[in-house]
């Protein structure tokens, strides 16, 4: 059984982004988007017209912050060979409702993927005065081109 991390959000977070649960090297790295080929990163750095290299992990997550957005996946935990999300097995999802309640400035989720899309909305359907965007994978295994990402992602912001 793999586990996600703890959710990126404090008070003033209006947007989050959803994955599914961390792949294996994100897991190892104990970071989101861990895996130097994901592109996560370089788009909320073209998006957030953030120009300067991210030194670390927590300057990232800063920045994130500072644009009022959060991180977090749809599982809390799951068995998994590999890191693709078409091998998730007895999933468990998280706790959206009470988090929600919690965090009632958020109004906004971007999912990153169909997957994790398809994971909340089949234990939560759609929740009142939330608005939901699906957005193409920044995983490596997702071919589709950077600019092609960005521009579609570019459009939940």
């Amino acid at each position: 059984m793999i586990h996600s991390f703890s959710p990126i959000v404090n008070s003033t977070t209006k947007l989050l982004i959803l994955g599914s649960i961390p792949g294996n090297i994100s897991l190892q790295q104990q970071e989101y988007y861990g895996n130097a080929r994901n592109q996560f990163w370089k788009i909320m750095q073209e998006i957030l017209a953030q120009s300067d290299i991210l030194p670390d992990y927590q300057s990232k997550i800063q920045l994130l912050q500072n644009h009022h957005i959060g991180l977090w996946d749809v599982l809390a935990a799951c068995e998994r060979e590999g890191s693709l999300d078409l091998n998730i097995k007895n999933p468990v999802v998280n706790d959206f409702v009470s988090f929600l309640k919690q965090y009632s400035n958020i109004t906004r989720i971007l999912f990153n993927g169909k997957a994790s899309y398809l994971l909340f909305f089949k234990k939560f359907g759609q929740i009142k005065g939330i608005t939901y965007h699906v957005m193409p994978s920044t995983s490596p295994a997702n071919s589709m081109s950077f600019d092609n990402k960005l521009k579609i992602w570019s459009t939940g912001f």
